[in-house]
């Protein structure tokens, strides 16, 4: 009875969130988004070479995923960054807290809402392109080919909902939604493209605090360096290479580094949570 209490608000916001998402347009254009860029990437990524052909499979994931990294989180932020600060300017977050439900049902509600709006988008698009490829690619092993999609929308969807939080804590914090959306930005620059880069320095460089501890603690604090390790290990193993082929010697494996983004996942919620929770309205 408690549980049926508890869940049975979750879910009515999270379809409105779904809703909403459909209405205006968010989900076909984040479907179609991916869509294009898996298939562009699949089936005309050879095309640099002066030639087409399909990539082998390690290839073929590393392309995407280094492409996804940029493209999940902004449209993770784009999907939720005026979730409370544009209820707020509005007055329907006033509204909502009018009615019998706890901050914690409308966060964990919308939370669902656009976690299930990024699976649907990135099952349906990146999903298509793996049976297109099933029946074009006959150098393909099938339960392979399953297996690294499988994983690799998994990752996707943690890299997302990790965005999606912060993107809650921004929102919460903001008092207008240009606000929210200017330091949204200014973080998604920060984690894919400054942090990154930095990263890269230091592994190609020979400094000489740059043990494999050092590069681990690093990759770990930035989830978008954990979703290429992760994408990187989980197709080419021990014998990856590249600039993030330090981890791929590490106790840690794929459960370890699925464990760190979890922690990521965790860690944001319960601090959007307790900003929720502390926000005079």
């Amino acid at each position: 009875m408690f549980i049926n209490k508890l869940t049975s608000p979750i879910l009515i916001i999270a379809y409105k969130e779904i809703c909403d998402s459909s209405r205006n347009r968010w989900l076909a254009f984040m479907s179609s988004m991916f869509l294009v860029l898996s298939l562009s990437v699949s089936f005309a990524g050879s095309a640099v070479t002066g030639s087409l052909y399909l990539p082998e499979l390690d290839s073929l994931m590393s392309s995407l995923s280094t492409i996804s990294v940029f493209i999940i989180p902004l449209a993770a932020i784009l999907l939720s960054y005026d979730s409370f600060v544009g209820e707020d300017e509005s007055g329907t977050l006033l509204l909502l807290l009018s009615y019998p439900l706890t901050r914690m049902q409308i966060l964990f509600g919308k939370l669902l809402g656009h976690v299930t709006v990024m699976f649907l988008a990135t099952g349906f698009s990146f999903g298509l392109t793996a049976i297109l490829l099933m029946l074009l690619g006959e150098h393909y092993q099938k339960a392979e080919l399953i297996s690294a999609f499988a994983q690799f929308v998994v990752s996707s969807n943690l890299l997302a909902l990790t965005f999606i939080l912060i993107s809650y804590i921004v929102s919460l914090k903001s008092t207008e939604k240009a606000g929210a959306i200017g330091g949204l930005l200014l973080i998604w620059f920060l984690f894919v493209l400054i942090y990154d880069l930095l990263l890269l320095t230091i592994l190609v460089s020979d400094f000489s605090f740059a043990n494999q501890y050092v590069i681990n603690a690093l990759i770990a604090m930035s989830p978008t360096d954990l979703y290429r390790a992760i994408n990187l290990v989980a197709i080419e193993g021990s014998e990856a290479s590249g600039s993030l082929a330090m981890i791929a010697t590490t106790d840690w494996g794929l459960s370890g580094m699925y464990g760190l983004l979890l922690v990521w996942i965790v860690s944001l919620a319960g601090l959007s949570h307790r900003i929720f929770k502390r926000k005079p309205l």
